[in-house]
């Protein structure tokens, strides 16, 4: 598979995000680069790794989107019926650095404690 500059940054940000045991196999040298990214996308539960392996996935074309999507790995169903609700990111750009932020989605208002002179005052 021949790689555009877009693949190669992919696949530079995504070995500098992946834990360290994963970094061996993520190299531009390495033939089944796609298909080790593959239980890396999975198991991780990094949401930025995850988009940029998407992101590389798409790039690549030729089928491997759905190669990600599929499920190849044996995966309690029951592990999964009690998840928490999704969360909610936002990306936030500093300095020319992107960053995906969680954001905190609560059900209720926080109620705002006001202090006057270093005493607590109820409203």
């Amino acid at each position: 598979m021949n790689f555009n500059k877009q693949m190669i940054d992919l696949v530079r940000e995504i070995r500098r995000r992946v834990p360290s045991d994963d970094k061996p196999g993520i190299k531009l040298a390495n033939p089944d680069l796609l298909h080790e990214l593959i239980p890396i996308f999975q198991f991780s539960t990094d949401t930025v790794t995850k988009t940029l392996i998407k992101e590389l996935f798409s790039v690549a074309g030729d089928g491997w989107p759905e190669r990600l999507v599929e499920k190849s790995f044996d995966v309690d169903e029951d592990e999964y019926d009690n998840e928490e609700p999704k969360k909610r990111y936002i990306t936030k750009t500093y300095r020319g650095q992107t960053e995906l932020v969680e954001v905190n989605v609560s059900e209720e208002k926080p109620q705002i404690q006001r202090i006057y002179r270093g005493q607590l005052v109820s409203s």
